[in-house]
């Protein structure tokens, strides 16, 4: 144990240097200036910081769910955060001037950095208690890089709008954590530090509240109707939140609410409608996505965990896929819907040709951002593997002790 903590203790720290001496070295040598023109500041601040609140506190408190990785949980989850809002400002800076373009930072890039950790954060949880930090640095890099190409390849080749490029985050990150994961081994069946307590899931609870009230902010601050974006996310929320007491109580077996259903199931409607906020005219539409998301939420959860996981030798901590994945799935299928009966209904149905070639596009574009995600998530998992990066044994997996000091070790832990 001793020598492995010196191991980490010459790892971490200098890595974490390099890499913040290395986007200060960027800002010496040219980096964008700050902008000063954000015409709607002073409104746009206010959302700023509940989409700072969502992913700081909200995530870092919800991935708080196993009895021995607190500390781990909010603790990485702030470093991963604050560094990866760094280098996706980067990131958009290269991309910017490889197209020839001047960038300049300003709230708009800065949201959309903070934005595109949500991804990290999300796949995080698919790998909660089995990465390290080195390995949890490594990968916010390397699918904060990944997430770009993949925005831009919507962008720039499938025509889809930078609000919706954007929105893929969700997407992006459960499969990409998904993929991930499968590369971890597993735990050995006696381990029983991956089960929660009471007070584990109170704070988790206490994040997924905080996750759930910000989240109409998330969906409309980048979009073009942002007052329809809030109305609509809300009202799905809501209704997911409400179906997710109702089918947590008919699917257990003695009638009780399941607060593993509770934690996931009220976000699924914040996910599902986040692709359509902006353009759903009927709010009772919006109320549907949230019923269906937390339906498939929740007995997802089932089929997936009970079927699907052991099948693939896979173990998703947080259950990301059936709480951002499949909610994000049905998110994107409604919108080709939704915007080819919109499509139609404006044209009268006459050109065919043209709603066949918009629902090409937006298929295409979920279908490249899905298969993305999976095949970068392999290969950051086959890299994070390597002996460099010093994984973890099995035996150690889900343990605060291995990263952090507990001077109460002997009591009350």
């Amino acid at each position: 144990m001793p020598s492995r903590h010196r191991s980490f203790r010459c790892s971490v720290p200098w890595l974490v240097l390099l890499l913040q001496a290395l986007l200060l070295l960027r800002s010496l040598l040219g980096f964008p200036r700050v902008s000063d023109t954000y015409s709607s500041f002073s409104s746009s601040y206010p959302v700023f910081q509940d989409v700072t609140h969502m992913v700081i506190f909200g995530f870092g408190f919800f991935l708080m769910v196993l009895r021995r990785y607190g500390f781990s949980s909010t603790g990485f989850n702030f470093l991963l955060v604050v560094l990866g809002v760094q280098c996706s400002v980067l990131a958009e800076d290269l991309l910017v001037f490889l197209k020839g373009e001047q960038n300049e930072v300003g709230m708009e890039s800065l949201t959309k950095a903070v934005m595109s950790t949500t991804a990290v954060v999300i796949s995080t949880g698919a790998v909660l208690g089995k990465a390290n930090p080195v390995q949890l640095i490594v990968m916010t890099l390397v699918e904060l890089i990944f997430f770009y190409v993949s925005r831009c390849i919507n962008g720039t080749f499938l025509e889809v709008p930078d609000y919706l490029t954007m929105m893929h985050v969700y997407l992006f990150g459960a499969y990409f954590g998904l993929a991930l994961a499968s590369r971890f081994p597993e735990p050995p069946p006696g381990l029983d530090k991956n089960r929660s307590t009471p007070k584990s899931e109170l704070f988790s609870v206490l994040g997924t509240v905080f996750v759930w009230v910000f989240w109409p902010s998330f969906n409309s601050i980048l979009a073009d109707s942002k007052e329809k974006a809030v109305l609509n996310t809300y009202l799905a929320l809501a209704v997911s939140a409400v179906a997710a007491f109702m089918l947590s109580a008919l699917t257990s077996k003695d009638g009780k609410f399941r607060m593993a259903h509770i934690r996931s199931a009220v976000l699924a409607g914040g996910v599902a409608v986040s692709y359509s906020a902006q353009g759903i005219h009927h709010p009772w539409i919006a109320m549907i996505l949230g019923l269906l998301a937390s339906v498939i939420t929740i007995l997802g959860a089932h089929c997936v965990q009970r079927c699907l996981n052991p099948a693939l030798k896979l173990q998703d901590t947080s259950g990301v896929h059936f709480t951002f994945g499949l909610p994000a799935v049905l998110g994107a299928v409604a919108t080709v819907v939704l915007r080819v009966v919109e499509d139609g209904i404006e044209t009268r149905w006459n050109e065919l040709s043209s709603l066949g070639y918009t629902a090409f596009f937006n298929i295409g574009a979920f279908c490249q951002t899905i298969s993305t995600a999976l095949i970068t998530g392999l290969i950051t998992g086959l890299i994070l593997n390597i002996k460099l990066l010093k994984a973890v044994h099995v035996s150690k997996y889900f343990d605060d002790q291995f990263y952090w000091e507990f001077p109460h070790l002997s009591v009350g832990f």
